[in-house]
């Protein structure tokens, strides 16, 4: 006898026929792109997987040997691009990955960042949370393993966690679908300006340093008014980021070409 069981996924409102449309390797055409970033070993290919279809179309990004992986799905007539950003635990650039998905999130300036964290193991993911919020405004927290962490009897407020981060945040199980619909559903509300956040910046730092970032942050505004993260910027250059001062020189820091 035919199984006609379906599952809650696939019965949920957010998956009828002008809701969710995997699209596998098909990312021509699209309308927003998408990266998805996260520490190693939080579920972030599965929760690409689970938006996709695939399991996973990689290739190598231009110049690197670093692996990347493209996705496509389609949510309410409109396509997105997905992009999956090599598993690192910093932004700070000492390694290629962490290069690679620092200047997609910095140079590619995706539409929305969805930042996939192991629930039972939030703690340590957090640095690079608040690193990637540092760099784009447009972010939801995918509070992914949440079964794991209810198994451990580890309980998250996922309000106040909101509040604070001043980013969505979505709790989800994505090798079960569970909270699956809610996060494709954010993404739509984040890329069309449904919702604005307000993330958490780093602040109470020392006056005179304060005062040369508000420097450098207007200046950088005014040369390029449409940059989204000079704040962030100015403290890189403050470091002496090799890099960020070459896509100053060159240009590439307001491009969306990467």
């Amino acid at each position: 006898m035919e199984n006609k069981t379906k599952s809650a996924c696939e019965t949920c409102a957010h998956f009828n026929a002008d809701g969710l449309k995997k699209l596998g390797v098909k990312t021509d055409d699209f309308d927003f792109v998408v990266a998805l970033a996260g520490n190693p070993n939080t579920g972030k290919s599965t929760v690409f997987n689970a938006l996709t279809g695939l399991r996973q179309h990689t290739g190598n990004w231009p110049g690197k040997t670093v692996t990347r992986a493209e996705g496509g799905f389609e949510y309410n007539e409109q396509k997105y691009k997905l992009v999956d950003l090599p598993g690192t635990y910093s932004l700070l650039s000492t390694s290629e990955d962490e290069e690679v998905a620092r200047d997609f999130i910095l140079f590619g300036k995706p539409s929305v960042t969805i930042i996939v964290v192991d629930a039972s193991r939030l703690e340590r993911n957090l640095n690079l949370v608040l690193q990637i919020l540092e760099i784009t405004n447009n972010a939801v927290l995918c509070l992914n393993l949440i079964d794991e962490a209810e198994r451990n009897h580890i309980e998250i407020d996922t309000r106040i966690l909101a509040k604070d981060l001043g980013i969505p945040v979505v709790p989800t199980s994505a090798r079960f679908q569970r909270g699956i619909p809610e996060l494709i559903q954010t993404v739509s509300d984040l890329a069309n300006g449904k919702i604005t956040c307000k993330p958490r910046r780093i602040k109470n730092i020392p006056k005179n340093i304060e005062k040369s970032v508000k420097e450098l942050s207007d200046t950088i505004e005014k040369q390029y008014p449409n940059i989204s993260n000079s704040r962030w910027i100015a403290f890189r250059l403050l470091e002496g980021d090799t890099q960020i001062i070459e896509a100053l020189k060159t240009g590439k820091i307001a491009t969306n070409e990467y």
